[in-house]
């Protein structure tokens, strides 16, 4: 008798099992799964920057899947840990992934660039989320576009800005030895010096540098009205910090690449007044509604800047996927490169080689009271 039951439990588990698959929406059985990368630097000092970034990400093919998107999207996360042979290897980890239909990657421009040719060589789509050197699109490969503006960019507005709004006559740079320094460091100068200031001196330093004092101190009593920096976080509240141990009283500027609470963490109260540029909040209400869903998602982590390029980058991915397919990658990579999305950047589209063609104004972001502001001018 008790076997009898059982069956008999069994069977009416069995239809109604079947039952509720069958009310279930076919689309919803039969979907096929794909796989989506995401590479940034998720561990160490740029961790605050990537983190957020990862954020985006998630949040874009959560939605998807929530969604009638056509496929059932997989995440795969990994860290580059602002180190090109580490990003190499996630990059390389994701090609030979035959699930893995695109990627979006990077915050460091030294890191895209030693990834690029991985995902030319395999032709699988990349979405620059975040490092901003020229050389990425210069090169012009199919498979590579970026939703971020170039480090030229922002130097051009923030040099004139220096120049005039700073009113600093005589300004020494310091950067890093990355592709990403010294281009920091020739397009600064160049636009610098076309405004009617002068440069008066050079340092450049390895990734890495803790000690900057002797440069420094040699600065002291140079004559400079303002150090401009040329690298990212970790070196910038290092070197912020160093400023004023030696007693350099003058101001730090810089680009984007160091603004970051992990600077202000750094530094310290030496923190105060350094002031960078960064792209100008424009009013656009899918930006507010991609804040409020990230709030609404209770990440453990706070949106970054990068959260918005990260979240466009893969929903431009998501788009290009679902109207191509995913069997032609050179033709996906072509969808890419002709889309007009409307997100929360605005409407992003590219150019022949690649980056986007979103104008860009700059705001000026300062320090005050151990925080970012923007700046009164």
């Amino acid at each position: 008798m008790n076997e009898l039951k059982t069956r008999r439990r069994s069977v009416l588990a069995g239809l109604m099992l079947a039952g509720a698959m069958a009310a279930m929406p076919a689309m919803a059985q039969d979907k096929p799964l794909i796989k989506l990368g995401f590479i940034g630097p998720i561990s160490g000092g740029n961790a605050a920057q990537g983190l957020g970034a990862q954020n985006g990400f998630l949040l874009a093919i959560e939605q998807a899947n929530a969604g009638d998107y056509p496929y059932k999207v997989e995440p795969v996360v990994l860290d580059d840990a602002s180190d090109p042979q580490t990003g190499v290897a996630a990059a390389l980890k994701l090609v030979n992934d035959p699930e893995v239909i695109a990627a979006t990657g990077h915050w460091n421009s030294p890191v895209a660039l030693a990834t690029m040719p991985v995902f030319n060589r395999f032709q699988m789509p990349m979405i620059v989320w975040g490092a901003i050197s020229p050389k990425i699109t210069e090169q012009n490969l199919p498979e590579i576009t970026r939703v971020t503006p170039t480090l030229v960019t922002e130097n051009k507005p923030l040099a004139e800005w220096a120049a005039t709004g700073l009113g600093a006559k005589k300004i020494a740079i310091v950067a890093d030895t990355s592709d990403y320094g010294v281009a920091n460091t020739e397009a600064f100068r160049g636009f610098f010096t076309e405004a009617g200031g002068e440069i008066v001196s050079e340092d450049l330093f390895p990734v890495g540098t803790i000690d900057f004092r002797t440069a420094l101190t040699k600065l002291r009593d140079g004559g400079a009205e303002a150090l401009y920096f040329g690298g990212v976080i970790a070196e910038a509240g290092i070197l912020r910090k160093q400023m004023a141990e030696v007693g350099l009283d003058i101001p730090m500027i810089g680009i984007s690449g160091f603004y970051d609470p992990e600077f202000i963490a750094l530094a310290g109260d030496a923190a105060e007044g350094t002031m960078v540029s960064y792209p100008a909040a424009q009013s656009n209400p899918k930006q507010d509604q991609l804040m409020a869903d990230y709030a609404a998602r209770g990440f453990a982590e706070e949106s970054s800047p990068y959260t918005k390029y990260a979240y466009d980058a893969t929903n431009i991915l998501l788009e290009s996927i679902a109207a191509t397919g995913i069997e032609d990658k050179a033709a996906l990579a072509a969808a890419i490169r002709g889309i007009s999305h409307d997100g929360a950047l605005g409407v992003t589209t590219f150019d022949a080689n690649g980056q986007t063609q979103i104008p860009v104004e700059i705001e000026i972001k300062e320090v005050k009271d151990g925080a970012w502001v923007t700046r009164a001018e």
